[in-house]
């Protein structure tokens, strides 16, 4: 058997296949990232993993047998890699962030581009099984043009408002006065926020630049900038398929220049699909 992990800083998914691909039981989970916390990350992987068992009906030794491919997001050295594998049933399983199980599973098997922009970010070129990325670093130091750079860009742009420094726009004016047309309260909530609550507003903010808002088109147009910026570093020429994946990755097209969306292509599937695929391979390779 095979099994796919994907986990995140929101939710965890494992899947359990055969080696041919059929999927026998699959399991959803709380946050799974262990950047953010070990201890939790490792326990709600094993309790998803074993809620997955349950639903495929594998023996206890027809599981530990499994190859095993777990995406997580915040695996960010190899020790963290490492503790995490050794803290799973498995014989055979592998660990890496989830930079590469969203390229493949949206990719498959295939050359090109992709742009996952959703409440965190990252850029990446798959060519002949080799894959080379652009940011994933987290809200903190990057994830531009994410949906929670894009919330928080536009808190920023109410307070820089606020103090003069742009034109008013329908937009601010509407978040200054959901804040109670209070710059403290804004900066409070932003203290306490995590990226998923920065990421609510980032749609509103392209609904916004979708209808002419000035301040909604300069947040898009500079995450806009980015993109292009990180596909040119990446090698990106005119023609090549480009994914853009995740919530906010459709939205941001009408920000990009001609020459980056002649060839786009939609995801043929999921960072839990990407995972299956790697787990796939270390089990063509046999027993440790």
């Amino acid at each position: 058997h095979i099994i796919g992990v994907d986990g995140g800083g929101s939710t965890c998914r494992v899947a359990i296949a055969s080696f041919g691909g059929q999927v026998l039981g699959a399991a959803n989970g709380a946050a799974a990232n262990p950047s953010t916390s070990m201890v939790q990350a490792v326990a709600c992987l094993n309790e998803t993993l074993q809620a997955a068992r349950s639903n495929a009906g594998l023996s206890a030794t027809e599981f530990s047998c499994a190859a095993v491919h777990a995406g997580l997001a915040g695996v960010i050295s190899a020790e963290i890699a490492s503790a995490v594998a050794d803290a799973m049933p498995f014989d055979r399983v592998s660990v890496t962030d989830d930079r590469p199980t969203n390229m493949i599973g949206a990719l498959g098997g295939e050359d090109g581009f992709l742009a996952a922009l959703g409440t965190g970010s990252f850029l990446g070129r798959q060519k002949r099984d080799n894959q080379h990325f652009v940011g994933g670093w987290g809200l903190v130091l990057g994830d531009q043009a994410s949906g929670a750079w894009i919330g928080r860009a536009l808190l920023s742009r109410v307070l820089e408002w606020r103090d003069g420094l742009h034109p008013v726009s329908p937009l601010l004016e509407q978040v200054f006065a959901d804040h109670g047309n209070d710059p403290a309260r804004i900066v409070l909530s932003a203290t306490e926020a995590e990226p998923t609550a920065f990421g609510e507003l980032a749609l509103p903010v392209l609904q916004a630049a979708a209808e002419g808002d000035q301040a909604g088109l300069a947040i898009a147009g500079e995450a806009g900038a980015y993109v292009q910026q990180a596909l040119d570093l990446l090698g990106f020429q005119p023609g090549d398929p480009l994914c853009l994946a995740g919530g906010i990755g459709p939205h941001l097209s009408p920000y990009l220049a001609a020459r980056y969306k002649k060839n786009l292509v939609a995801p043929r599937g999921t960072a839990l699909d990407g995972a299956l695929r790697l787990a796939a391979g270390i089990a063509a390779q046999g027993p440790q």
